[in-house]
Order: C-alpha cells, then structure tokens, then sequence
C-alpha cells in the first residue's frame, strides 16, 4: 500500500484509538506504570526530521544512494547515528547530523522519512507532533526551498490520511550560517503558512551567535502573525533565553535548561505561560546539564512553569516520547498527576487555533477519564487552554 493512498475508514475514527484495555487503578494516580506511560496521548513539539530518521532507512538509503558507510544492520547505523549518554559537546552531538543530512537530498527520500517520523510517532500514541527543519540544509542536489517544504508536507498529509496524526511544520533559520539565510528561511515560513508550516525557529551553536543577529527574520514572521519558539538557554546561560523573549519574540523556548539561572527571568516565563520544550536525553547527552540531578524540570514543576517533553532526535538521541517519560519517573520521581500535566501542557502549547486546540484537550481529557489519571493542578473539567 502506497503511503500516499487513503485508508479504509475515516481519520477522525483513528485519531483517538480506544484505551480501554488498560484498565484504571488507584495506584497509578501516584506512581505511573510503563503501561500507563505508553497508553497516555502524547504530544512531540520539538523533533528534527534530519535526526529521527529509521536505523533500516539510513541503511536503505545509504546503500542506494552509494554513501560510504559500511551498514550491515541496525546495530551498525546505531553505533554511527547514536550518540552514547555524553557527547563532549552540543556541536559534537550534531556531527551525526553530517550523516544524516546526505540521505535527505531527493524529493521522494525527504516524504518517505517525514511518513515514517509521523508513523513511529503515531504507534506510541503522539496525536500531535511539530516537525522542524531547515529546507537549506536539504538543497545540496537542487531542489528548491519550496519543493522540500513540499515534499516534508506530502509525507506528513500521507501520515495524516492514513492514521490521524495531526502534524505541522517548523522551518528553522540556523544560527551559525548567516541571517540573511534566516531571512530567506522565514520569507518560506510565511508562504507556507496555512499550508503546513506553523512557526519559524532558530536553531543551532549558541555561543557566538546571538539570536539578536536574526531579528529582520522574527521582524518578518512576526509581522505576519506566525508563532516563533527558539532554541535558547541549552548551550548557553539565560541570557540567551532573554534575546529569545525580548528581542525576538519567542511564544517557546527550546531547551531553556538554564532558565533557573535567572529567577526573574524564569518569573517571567512563568507569569506569561511562556512553555519551555524540555528533551531529557538529549539534554544530558548535549551536556546542556552535566548529570541527571542537574536537570531543572522538578524545579521548573515546582514552581508551576509550563513544562513539556519532547524527543528531540529520535534516531540520534535513541529516544521516544514514551522513553521521555520514563526518564521523568525514573530520574525525578515525577507522579502519575505530574506526568499528566506535562502530557496535557503538551496539548496547551501545540501551535494550533484556539477553537482547534479546544476540542483537541477536551478529547485528550476524555481519554484522561478513560484510563483513571488526573492532572496535576487542573482547577476545571472545562475546554479552557490558556
């Protein structure tokens, strides 16, 4: 079956499947089981489509395209592609990135990986997943900017047709490259809004490179009522999070694991329900933090900012959104009502309309009911999203 075919039976009838085979217990309104983990909707805001691709595409792909990498099965890619607990440093986690980005230079390869990223997503039950990237990256063969937004679109609509995942689009200027590239990134971001694109993003090496260098392409996006989220505050302190805000616009912060380093700052992140896209893994493996105990999400909890759990690079970080989780109970002992209302938090932030956003967490809330866990903090069954 082509992925660009539409299924039997209705998106709408397989965008929620049923969760009535895990059975709700009193217990798991304290301590979440892998059962509940796995059952629970979830949401992916922050993944990059040129790390979450298949362990058997990079080998498929490597192998036809004749790229000089020796593949003979999913362990070899795994040992190339996925980078161990600790990299030296963020620029050296994204050297996997050298790999990846020569398989993503034809048309039909860039549909293919962005289907399978919606469909992996969709088996551990993401309804809700933004994808970015940055199409300049992908232009080494010829195709235009627009043709790769293109082909991203086609397959990520396939996923949709095919299993109800409602996915959007992030195109990400890169800090390192240069901000008339920026420019020229956000100027698509604006031509493909309302046809799959949802925001722009800033993405790349922190030091060296302010975000404050890009502002003619926020002042860009901005001007034409798209959403920003930046990447800040991951490989830098919280001074970089202050441009992302202030200078630039940002509705999100990618990472912001240096966002408690500023109690003000965070104050105000806070007080404005500004969400901070956190990825466990690949934060430690970036060493934006140094341990696991360094990582601020309990203290970003407790202080009641909105907190969500993303993937990052599935491929390069060896995650999911379900592995996300886990690493949240297994390492900062977070609840079933704590997980929850990261999982809901998730839903609350997605760049959406707000009339769509509103029937999307009453279903999710729904479902909350269905499998006998509750929010932490939630005050009204009401559709309320702010």
């Amino acid at each position: 079956m082509s992925i660009l075919s539409r299924p039997s039976g209705s998106a709408q009838d397989s965008f929620y499947p049923e969760v009535s085979s895990v059975s709700p217990s009193a217990d798991r309104q304290q301590i979440p089981d892998r059962a509940l983990l796995r059952a629970l909707p979830k949401t992916d805001l922050h993944v990059h489509l040129d790390g979450s691709l298949r362990t058997s595409t990079v080998r498929e792909l490597s192998a036809r395209h004749s790229l000089p990498f020796a593949f003979a099965n999913d362990d070899d890619v795994r040992a190339v592609c996925q980078v161990s607990e600790k990299c030296e440093s963020l620029e050296d986690y994204l050297k996997v990135f050298d790999i990846t980005l020569q398989l993503m230079q034809h048309r039909e390869d860039i549909t293919r990986i962005a289907f399978e990223l919606a469909e992996d997503a969709h088996r551990e039950n993401v309804r809700y997943m933004e994808v970015r990237y940055s199409p300049m990256l992908h232009t080494v063969r010829g195709l235009s900017l627009d043709e790769i937004v293109a082909a991203v679109q086609l397959g990520l609509a396939a996923a949709r047709r095919r299993y109800g995942i409602v996915t959007g689009q992030i195109i990400c200027g890169i800090r390192h490259i240069s901000p008339e590239s920026s420019v020229e990134l956000a100027e698509l971001a604006v031509r493909w809004k309302g046809r799959g694109v949802v925001a722009f993003d800033l993405a790349g090496a922190e030091k060296d490179f302010p975000a404050k260098d890009h502002l003619k392409a926020f002042y860009h996006v901005l001007n034409h009522n798209l959403p920003v989220t930046i990447h800040a505050g991951e490989a830098f302190g919280p001074e970089s999070i202050h441009q992302a805000i202030h200078h630039c616009g940002a509705n999100r912060i990618g990472h912001g694991t240096h966002l408690a380093e500023d109690p003000a700052l965070m104050q105000w992140v806070n007080d404005r329900r500004i969400p901070v896209e956190m990825c466990l893994a690949s934060n430690i493996q970036t060493c934006a933090i140094r341990e696991w105990q360094d990582h601020p999400i309990r203290r970003f909890l407790e202080e009641g900012l909105r907190v969500t759990l993303n993937t990052d690079n599935r491929l390069v970080s060896g995650t999911t959104v379900t592995r996300e989780l886990e690493l949240a109970v297994d390492h900062y002992d977070l609840t079933t009502p704590q997980l929850t209302k990261i999982v809901l938090d998730g839903f609350k932030s997605a760049f959406l309309p707000q009339a769509e956003k509103a029937k999307m967490v009453n279903r999710v809330l729904d479902e909350f009911v269905a499998l006998g866990v509750t929010p932490a903090g939630l005050v009204s069954r009401r559709w309320r999203v702010a």
